[in-house]
């Protein structure tokens, strides 16, 4: 079975690394992905076994997505959107896919809504229709608007057979940020979370004892990092690792050594991460989809700090319906100090002790099962 995923991330990389954990899952499962990236280029993901297609690549303007740039941070020109389009609808056409799986479309990404909707109506012209699916996260960013809704449920109605929902129902199901009408219901199918196997120990030991402070891989969190550098002066027994990220990483921890106290560490982040988390004292970070993953893949007490920047609520939601969980606390943006954050992280270790690793973790293997049914029956007519 060949599988086309389409994904384009415009601010993290969440949405690629999820896209390539499915294509992933597919490959291992003896099936032929392609993942089609209209996003800017990952290093350490363009690197993997997966077949990957770079479109031209674009990016949001910080939190306005509204306002796309080109590599070069322009605005987008049509020419690029042109081209764009041609090098998407080429691909489908010469993979000739069994799947086409759209990655957070018609959910979100309606400002490229000409590019999928060109793509899709490319699918249903092709000699064999592929089987076509959605694949969102647990948590949608809540419509603001009720068109946003009546557009979701015509492009699903007209062109989907399923919408692959990777989240676990009794933990947070969809209708916890989108109004799930009784059609779009009937769509729906619950994989469970899409997460890579699970870290196993860091062989040295490393972030053993620590509270380890990410923000992703994205260029945001400097407000996090300097809470977090002053909390660790009031925590002088702990060691406080802050794990930087984005392009201008380097500049940012210029910023954040500067009169850092000695139990601070500041670097860029690693690809041991996860591997640390095993030994840490406790997590503080956003509340990203993979990252929150990360976290219930162990028993690492976590504070969650929501991103909440240009009236972002995704990771509100998710945090508040994870904190239901021991070892888990919740701070606001808007209650973020060095004293909040260092009791929060006190609390999540008195805590997190009565924590159980979430086992629902199997969503990329159940999304290939569900794709691949839905093909045979296809198939069976």
């Amino acid at each position: 079975m060949k599988v086309m995923i389409v994904v384009t991330h415009l601010l993290g990389t969440g949405h690629l690394t999820r896209a390539m954990t499915l294509a992933q899952a597919f490959q291992s499962a003896g099936h032929q992905p392609v993942v089609v990236s209209g996003g800017m280029p990952v290093a350490r993901l363009a690197s993997s076994e997966i077949k990957l297609v770079q479109l031209p690549p674009l990016r949001s303007d910080g939190v306005d997505f509204s306002r796309l740039l080109d590599a070069a941070g322009e605005v987008a020109s049509i020419s690029l959107m042109e081209t764009r389009q041609a090098q998407l609808i080429a691909t489908l056409q010469a993979f000739q896919p069994d799947a086409l799986i759209t990655e957070l479309f018609p959910f979100g990404r309606r400002i490229l809504k000409d590019e999928f909707t060109a793509l899709l109506t490319a699918s249903e012209k092709m000699p064999k229709r592929p089987i076509v699916c959605a694949s969102i996260r647990d948590i949608l960013a809540p419509p603001s608007k009720p068109k946003k809704v009546v557009f979701a449920d015509e492009i699903i109605a007209t062109y989907y057979d399923g919408v692959l929902v990777h989240s676990d129902p009794d933990v947070a199901p969809l209708d916890l940020s989108w109004p799930v009408s009784d059609a779009l219901r009937d769509r729906l199918r619950y994989t469970g979370f899409v997460a890579l196997p699970p870290a196993l120990p860091h062989p040295d030991g490393a972030g053993a004892g620590e509270v380890i402070v990410s923000a992703g891989g994205g260029p945001v969190g400097k407000n996090l990092f300097r809470c977090a550098r002053a909390a660790a002066k009031l925590d002088p027994a702990r060691v406080w690792r802050l794990l930087i990220g984005g392009q201008a990483a380097q500049a940012t921890i210029a910023i954040l050594q500067d009169g850092a106290p000695d139990n601070v560490i500041v670097e860029t982040t690693r690809p041991d991460f996860r591997q640390m988390l095993n030994h840490a004292a406790a997590s503080v970070s956003f509340c990203g989809y993979n990252t929150a993953l990360d976290l219930l893949q162990t028993t690492c007490p976590a504070v969650f700090v929501p991103f909440d920047d240009g009236n972002e609520v995704e990771q509100g939601i998710r945090a508040n319906a994870l904190a239901r969980s021991a070892g888990i606390e919740v701070v606001t943006s808007d209650a973020l100090t060095d004293q909040t954050l260092l009791a929060a992280v006190d609390r999540a270790i008195a805590d997190g002790g009565a924590r159980q690793k979430h086992t629902q973790m199997f969503g990329a293997e159940t999304s290939v099962e569900i794709v691949a049914n839905m093909v045979r029956e296809r198939e069976r007519g």
